[in-house]
């Protein structure tokens, strides 16, 4: 399980780099005719890196704790980054306010998953 949350955390992580530099240099004629949208397109890369270096954690925590909760606090992490900020992406993207109403969603499966690390290194 650890490997398979490293390649994800990796993959993860050049997404992420990748969506900073583009809304850093590619996006910035955009932001200037939707300025409102910088700082969600902001929030979504910020939290979708610091979770991508989460799997990380979850790698580690599974191999020192190889229990179903080190595993579901992976997945969680990782449901977390596509609904939290693939929905603010979608939002910054679309221009379709809707989209918002999705995100906490994304909020709880990031709180759930590191909920089950803490409770998997708790138990051990």
């Amino acid at each position: 399980m650890s490997k398979i949350f490293v390649i994800l955390g990796s993959l993860f992580m050049i997404l992420g780099v990748g969506a900073g530099a583009f809304g850093a240099h590619g996006l910035s004629s955009y932001f200037e005719k939707f300025p409102n949208l910088a700082g969600t397109y902001d929030t979504a890369v910020r939290y979708h890196v610091y979770h991508a270096l989460g799997l990380f954690a979850a790698a580690w925590l599974a191999d020192k704790y190889p229990v179903s909760l080190t595993t579901w606090g992976g997945y969680l992490l990782l449901a977390g980054i596509l609904i939290f900020s693939g929905s603010l992406y979608l939002l910054v993207f679309t221009r379709q306010s809707w989209l918002g109403a999705i995100t906490p969603i994304g909020g709880v499966a990031f709180i759930a998953g590191w909920g089950c690390l803490l409770l998997a290194a708790w138990r051990a």
